[in-house]
């Protein structure tokens, strides 16, 4: 077995099932297994998903048992000669795992690699690539040096943005979104570290591949990264659980450093926490729900796609402006809107996942990324609208 595919999910049913579509796509010809655990969902996830990938493997727990634990769990019963942890609110293009499969075949000191994420408005995901947390990096990140020189290697280290995102580089910290790691670094370093509920087990385990002697990957591979925009990130659970895993990581590799270091960042950690919860509530206020009846959208696809979005607006009462673009597999790869078309008059771009690879969608989105812009994409099979905050059915 070459790869084990691992999806720890709770509660994205509909997210879970494009990422699993993709995922197959990628698989095919590589010797492959797929595991989902599902972390106790509520809304039906396993019933919804579990008979159209018969080929998936699912661990069914019956309480959330937290992310470390949940991809544990798969992990020690896979096979493959590496392990991919991967986010359920992602999508992976066709050529995705075999660039990674062979850049780690002809690099046997790359203990894990990341991917170039893309977020939903077609920008790079800084997070792709980090340097390790150490107190002084973390210092800067919280003062705001990293952003006033960003491109310094001395204050900027946290995002490493002095680095050029389309080269393949030696990072330190990979995202858990996508962390494609050699299982023979995963029996050197350790599993991931139950402490973490959530968060901060990517930067612990990333950092225990450095120290059983293996180097961490950039690798230029665009995917596409939700970011978990379902998720309510002003919410004071969230917050607590984020922050608090920052505080696991230092006592865990840094308990060795005086009062005079530890109390310090100890209480700039929680005052970020404390800051982060307050800004967050006045900005969740005025953010408006992504919304049908708010967008504006520019539909690509084929003409049984453009007549399931008509009804699916029609359905959902918006008369917002919308262009209606139909295309052919050619037209995403080259570029080839109608003259005039700028995604920029629009809130959301939507793909027909049925005729476009999701590799030349992600490189159309990046191409003609805007800053207001969301992606959404439609399956003329599923008959779901996925956007970044809600999924749509024409059956609705």
């Amino acid at each position: 077995m070459k790869l084990s595919i691992v999806i720890v999910s709770y509660n994205v049913k509909y997210f879970l099932e494009q990422c699993l579509r993709s995922v197959a796509r990628a698989s095919a010809g590589i010797k492959c297994e797929t595991l989902v655990v599902d972390n106790a969902s509520t809304d039906g996830t396993i019933d919804y998903i579990k008979d159209k990938f018969p080929q998936v493997s699912f661990i069914e727990n019956k309480e959330n048992v937290g992310f470390a634990r949940a991809n544990n769990q798969a992990i020690n019963i896979s096979k493959g000669e590496y392990v991919l942890l991967l986010n359920p609110d992602t999508i992976v293009a066709e050529h995705t795992f075999q660039e990674f499969i062979d850049f780690m075949d002809g690099h046997p000191d790359a203990g894990a690699c990341g991917a170039y994420m893309l977020h939903t408005n077609g920008n790079f995901a800084m997070e792709s690539r980090r340097g390790q947390p150490t107190p002084f990096v973390a210092f800067c990140k919280i003062s705001g040096l990293s952003n006033l020189f960003p491109k310094s290697r001395i204050f900027g280290r946290y995002y490493m943005r002095y680095l050029n995102e389309n080269e393949i580089n030696r990072i330190e910290i990979i995202s858990g979104a996508f962390m494609f790691v050699r299982r023979e670094a995963l029996e050197k370093a350790g599993l991931l570290d139950e402490k973490f509920f959530m968060y901060g087990e990517d930067i612990d385990l990333s950092y225990r591949i450095l120290l059983a002697k293996y180097n961490n990957y950039f690798l230029p591979s665009r995917i596409l990264h939700y970011k978990g925009e379902s998720t309510n990130k002003s919410s004071y659970r969230y917050i607590y659980t984020f922050y608090q895993a920052m505080q696991i990581f230092f006592n865990k590799h840094y308990s060795h450093y005086s009062i005079f270091v530890s109390l310090p960042i100890s209480l700039a950690i929680w005052t970020q926490a404390f800051i982060t919860y307050i800004g967050n509530q006045f900005r969740y206020r005025k953010k408006e729900e992504d919304n049908i009846p708010t967008m504006s959208m520019a539909v690509i696809g084929s003409k049984e796609m453009l007549e399931d979005m008509r009804k699916i607006l029609r359905i959902h009462h918006h008369k917002g402006n919308h262009t209606f673009i139909e295309g052919t597999p050619e037209t995403l790869a080259n570029n080839a809107m109608p003259e005039g078309f700028s995604v920029g008059n629009y809130t959301t771009i939507v793909y027909d996942v049925e005729m476009y690879s999701y590799s030349d969608i992600l490189k159309h989105l990046e191409n003609n990324c805007q800053r207001k812009m969301r992606i959404a994409t439609y399956s003329t099979k599923t008959k779901k609208l996925i956007t970044s905050g809600m999924v749509y059915s024409l059956n609705d």
